[in-house]
């Protein structure tokens, strides 16, 4: 069971590679990515449903045990400021990863087919990915510190998919 907790910190980073595999595959080879971009689809899927699998595992432990475990990293800046980084792992926050990798996981395989022809499609991916990283560190977070980078994140994130759609005028329009 501990060792469940110890590995809960990496959560937040699995589905972190889709959006940073699409970007370089965009910079350094980007008619090739344009061209296999249907294949993105299924490493968000799997690496969000990777996720699942452990906070599901994480949900059973919390409904059975029902105890709080967090760690803190302290990284001493000097002798009087010090910057914790960490996780808490609570019946609470077990419930959140689950139910953000459940909807996140539907919404990427229903938008694996509604977005098929839409030229955005490795944008949509890549954005949704960083979207549940973000959420998943948001609900993961020790402190106000993290919770505040997390919810920036998850903010830029929101800003990003509303308008996804900015060359339309209808969609561009609900700012």
């Amino acid at each position: 069971m501990e060792q469940t907790y110890q590995y809960a910190w990496i959560l937040p980073f699995v589905p972190l590679p889709v959006p940073m595999l699409i970007g370089m595959g965009l910079l350094l080879f980007p008619t090739a990515t344009k061209n296999l971009r249907r294949m993105w689809a299924f490493p968000s899927i799997l690496l969000l449903s990777i996720v699942m699998v452990f906070s599901t595992n994480l949900s059973i432990q919390q409904i059975n045990s029902s105890s709080i475990y967090q760690y803190v990293w302290s990284w001493t800046v000097d002798n009087d400021f010090s910057f914790e980084f960490g996780y808490l792992i609570d019946p609470l926050t077990s419930i959140m990863l689950l139910l953000i990798t459940t909807v996140g996981i539907m919404v990427l395989i229903y938008s694996d087919n509604y977005m098929a022809h839409d030229q955005g499609y490795l944008r949509f991916f890549a954005y949704m990915s960083f979207f549940s990283t973000s959420m998943l560190g948001l609900v993961t977070s020790s402190n106000l510190i993290q919770i505040y980078i997390f919810w920036e994140l998850v903010g830029m994130c929101s800003y990003l998919l509303i308008g996804f759609w900015f060359t339309r005028p209808p969609a561009a329009n609900a700012w």
